[in-house]
């Protein structure tokens, strides 16, 4: 009898269920957030691997499925997501759109590495991009859509772990110190990371050899090498989480395990009965669009694996379907600021909008107010509401219907706009 192969697993119709809840939560909460999917073919050009992920990676030295085709060209099935998305991004010219471009994906994914419990050499991962906007409130979204999505499918025990590994000019600086630290133990690591050594430091943090995981701990630490620029990056995403009341923990040692990542990192932990789960992780990758051959375009994203959310769910709950919705980018309402205060108070606001279900967007690239509103006719926003310090000190503000331009004044709660939205009485006129 011939049986599937090692490192691969069969989804049976007992399972499919599951599967499919999880799959119309991602394309709920993505909606929310303003996410279209993008899908991209099981194999590329090696060279994408070896250039976006970074030739010292375990994925690109160890682990890539690579073959010659029978033209002669190096192929590889897809090891990760993002290079993928990237090269698509470049290919059909995305950054002529308007700007921030917001991609999502359910994709299969192939790694030659010893199958184990949420780990396979083909598994599935959903994951998403941001091309285009490389402001701290980038981040703290795309965090957020990680936090929602883990929340709605009812995952617990999570504890959000943040790191900023800085940009290339401090991290080389960092790399300096690293190579004189690691150089002091250098007969002590394993050999793939005396291979590292000289080319990529960093990558000894992120090794797997217990050996080399006790020397790491007493490495130096990015964060104290961080340029002044990377450091305020830093502060300020705390700063949009802590408004937000998305809880975190800072982590040093997070550097992730692939070559195009800069500034902030970070990864979702779950624990079921004291044992621990990276659920999810991802951050910014400012350097990758040029590296791959496009202009220069910073990004951010993140990657969750969909069989280790499986492992997780059936340790804590009987997942239950929900129904499919229609898939509609267009958001519901787009929440106009003016000043750093009203900012702020839009990124809560537009948190709490989605979080009970309602399509919302906000600027996230510094756009005067005129341009916000250009670009909310752009993203055919069914409503849009203008904050400034007149609306947060009242209260109050307008929502105008963008289709006939009918204006009403609203008390300025998420639950308020949402019943307004959803058919509910309206507040005032």
């Amino acid at each position: 009898m011939i049986k599937r192969q090692r490192g691969t697993e069969d989804i049976l119709p007992e399972e499919s269920a599951l599967w499919r809840h999880i799959e119309d939560t991602i394309h709920n909460t993505c909606k929310n957030f303003g996410y279209g999917e993008i899908r991209t073919p099981v194999f590329e050009a090696t060279e994408l691997f070896q250039r976006g992920v970074g030739d010292t990676t375990d994925v690109v030295q160890k682990e890539m499925y690579t073959f010659e085709d029978k033209g002669g060209r190096s192929i590889t099935l897809r090891p990760e997501g993002t290079a993928a998305v990237a090269r698509s991004f470049v290919e059909h010219s995305l950054f002529s759109n308007p700007q921030p471009t917001k991609l999502y994906y359910i994709m299969s994914f192939y790694r030659y590495e010893k199958p184990q419990a949420g780990r396979l050499r083909e598994f599935h991962q959903f994951g998403v991009e941001c091309f285009g906007a490389g402001t701290p409130a980038t981040d703290a979204e795309v965090i957020s859509l990680a936090y929602t999505l883990l929340k709605n499918l009812g995952v617990s025990g999570l504890t959000l772990n943040i790191n900023s590994i800085g940009c290339p000019e401090c991290r080389s600086e960092y790399s300096k110190a690293l190579t004189e630290y690691f150089s002091g133990n250098k007969d002590k690591l394993c050999d793939t990371c005396k291979e590292r050594l000289n080319k990529n430091p960093m990558r000894i943090l992120d090794c797997k050899s217990e050996i080399c995981k006790q020397i790491a701990a007493g490495a130096p630490k990015m964060l104290d090498y961080l340029c002044d620029e990377c450091r305020e990056h830093f502060e300020k995403l705390k700063n949009q989480l802590e408004i937000m009341g998305i809880d975190y923990e800072v982590n040093p040692k997070i550097v992730r395990g692939l070559d195009y990542y800069t500034k902030t990192v970070f990864e979702f932990i779950a624990d079921i009965d004291g044992a621990k789960s990276t659920v999810c992780g991802g951050g910014r990758y400012d350097g990758l669009i040029e590296e791959i051959g496009g202009k220069p375009t910073v990004g951010i994203g993140f990657g969750m694996g969909i069989e280790r959310l499986i492992l997780q769910l059936k340790a804590q709950i009987k997942a239950q379907n929900s129904a499919v919705n229609s898939v509609n980018t267009a958001p519901e309402v787009f929440v106009a600021a003016i000043g750093e205060d009203a900012e702020n108070f839009a990124q809560k606001l537009v948190f709490e909008l989605r979080n009970i279900g309602v399509s919302a967007e906000r600027d996230l690239t510094g756009r005067s107010l005129k341009a916000q509103m250009k670009y909310a006719d752009k993203l055919s926003a069914s409503y849009s509401i203008v904050l400034g310090d007149n609306e947060i000190n009242s209260g109050e503000a307008v929502i105008k219907n963008m289709n006939d331009g009918s204006q009403n004044k609203i008390a300025l709660s998420a639950q308020n706009i949402a019943d307004i939205l959803h058919g509910g009485e309206s507040y005032g006129n």
